[in-house]
Parts: C-alpha cells; sequence; structure tokens
C-alpha cells in the first residue's frame, strides 16, 4: 500500500514539473523574427532618436547639444515650406485616392475578368519609379508634351506643368495618384469581399437603392479598410522623394521640396543629427494626421 502512494506522488510530482516546464519550441519559432526586428527596425530607431540630440556628422563621437536639432527646425522656414508642401500634396492625393478608389472597387466588385483588371490597375505599383517619372517629364513638357497637344487641340492654353509652383505640384500630385492607386482599389476590393451578400440581397428588399446601399451598407463596412488606405497614403505622401526628385528636382523654387527631400538634404550634407531630428519630428506629424483623419472615419462608423 505504502509502495502504491509513494507511486503515486512520484506522478503527480512529475505531471506538476511538466506543467512548469517552460515551452521552447514557441519562442524558438519567433526568434528570427525578434532577431530581425531587434537588429533592423528597433535598434536604428533608437538610434535614431539618439543622434537626434547630437550633432553628430557621421565620424567622431557623439556631441550631446540638446534640444538644439529640434529648436532650429522648429523656427526653419525651409522646414515648414517642406511640411507645407507635403501638406499640399497630401490634399491632392489621399482624398482623390480614396474616392477613386471605392468607385474602382465598387464597380469591379462583380464585374467579370476581375483578375485582368485587377492586373492591370497593380502595374503602375510595381512599375520602376524612375522609368515613370521620365515618362511623365515627356507627357507634361510644356513645350513638346502630349497633355498640352490636347490642351491646344480643346483650343486651352499651355500650361507650364514642370515651370510653375502650383503646375509642378500638380503634376507630381498626379503621378503619386496614377502609381498608388491601383494598390488602394486591391485592398479595398479585399474589404468588400468580407462583406456578406444577404446584407444587399436585404437591404434591395426594404427598396434601398444603389446610392443608399452604397451610403448606408458599403461604407460604414470598409471603413476599417479605408482607415488602412489613409494611413498608407499619408505615410507614401511624407516620404516623397523620388517622385519630385527626379520630375522636378524639388523645384522650381523649392515649389516640390518635400518633407522627404528636405530631410535628404540633410544627409547628403552630413548633418546627421539635425536630419535624425527632422525625422522624429516627421513622424510625429504623420502619426497625427494619420490618427485625425482614422478618428474622422470611424465617427462615420460609430454613427
Amino acid at each position: 500500500m505504502a509502495t502504491l502512494t509513494e507511486a503515486t506522488t512520484t506522478r503527480r510530482a512529475a505531471h506538476r514539473v511538466r506543467r512548469r516546464r517552460i515551452p521552447v519550441a514557441p519562442y524558438l519559432f519567433v526568434a528570427p523574427f525578434v532577431l530581425v526586428f531587434a537588429a533592423f527596425s528597433a535598434y536604428p530607431i533608437f538610434f535614431a532618436l539618439q543622434l537626434s540630440f547630437t550633432n553628430w556628422h557621421g565620424a567622431g563621437a557623439l556631441k550631446i547639444v540638446g534640444l538644439a536639432n529640434y529648436r532650429y527646425l522648429l523656427t526653419s522656414p525651409d522646414f515648414w515650406q517642406s511640411m507645407a508642401t507635403s501638406g499640399v500634396l497630401w490634399l491632392l492625393v489621399v482624398p482623390a485616392q480614396v474616392l477613386l478608389a471605392l468607385t474602382i472597387a465598387v464597380a469591379l466588385r462583380k464585374a467579370r475578368f476581375r483578375g485582368v483588371f485587377s492586373a492591370a490597375l497593380i502595374a503602375p505599383f510595381v512599375t520602376p519609379l524612375v522609368a515613370m517619372a521620365q515618362v511623365w517629364i515627356i507627357l507634361f513638357d510644356k513645350d513638346f508634351g502630349a497633355v498640352n497637344h490636347g490642351l491646344s487641340a480643346l483650343g486651352l492654353p499651355a500650361i507650364g506643368w514642370l515651370t510653375t509652383a502650383a503646375g509642378a505640384k500638380v503634376t507630381v500630385a498626379l503621378l503619386v495618384l496614377w502609381r498608388t492607386t491601383g494598390y488602394a482599389v486591391i485592398l479595398l476590393l479585399a474589404g468588400l469581399s468580407t462583406i456578406p451578400s444577404d446584407v444587399y440581397e436585404a437591404a434591395t428588399i426594404d427598396g434601398a437603392g444603389a446610392w443608399h446601399q452604397f451610403w448606408s451598407i458599403t461604407v460604414p463596412l470598409v471603413t476599417r479598410t479605408l482607415s488602412f488606405v489613409v494611413v498608407i497614403g499619408t505615410l507614401t505622401v511624407f516620404q516623397l522623394f523620388a517622385e519630385p526628385y527626379v520630375v522636378t528636382g524639388g523645384g522650381p523654387f523649392n515649389a516640390t521640396r518635400t518633407a522627404g527631400l528636405y530631410l535628404y538634404k540633410h544627409i547628403t550634407n552630413s548633418d546627421l543629427g539635425l536630419g535624425a531630428a527632422n525625422s522624429m519630428l516627421l513622424v510625429l506629424m504623420v502619426l497625427a494626421l494619420s490618427l485625425a483623419s482614422i478618428r474622422l472615419l470611424r465617427s462615420r462608423e460609430d454613427s
């Protein structure tokens, strides 16, 4: 009897040990991601934050200057001009992108050959950007561009798309819109596919028209996808570099010098501390704008 009791006690103790043993396999599975994230994301972010409080130029010891870089940027007209340029491009691109992408996605939701149209829409997004920018320069050339030739055929005056401040902003915005709208359409098509068809059938039986179904069913049920599209669009616009760099070079008269181009200026001048501070301010402003846009969309969803 004593032997049986001891065996039972031993089994229970072994069971408790097994229960207390921490499983190693899950941590081994996530370890590669954690290591890569720490090395290529977390460490660069913290290092950039550290650099933002220094005047480091790429060599030598880090010299702490406190908030001097932030004070310089926040009082610099060039910094605020670049932010204003990015803000104008955001107003030209993101609202138009959301409306256009949602319209196309709704039109393609039940269209035949949807895969073919989706492939055509995503093609600009995967096309090399420098090649597209060169095509854009040719199309919008004031004297020989196809766009002004079309305007002349309609009896309209030629526009200095690349030689005026307003025209250059519109040209860059059109390039961004043409390149990124297809990606937004794909995202919204994925969001629309999650809406049950029963909802539309019930609305049709109740006498709801196409517009009422769109505004009362489609828009509220894809609000989260729309929020994601707005955030991606905001990040894209405030990180713009290649488009204005290749098409306009930031001109004319710095009219298309975006926040990304202004940040690039610090890097080429080896003002890495100032550039890091610039990037931190840019992150905060993009975060604030993204949160405000999401809150605006969520208010529509809650109502």
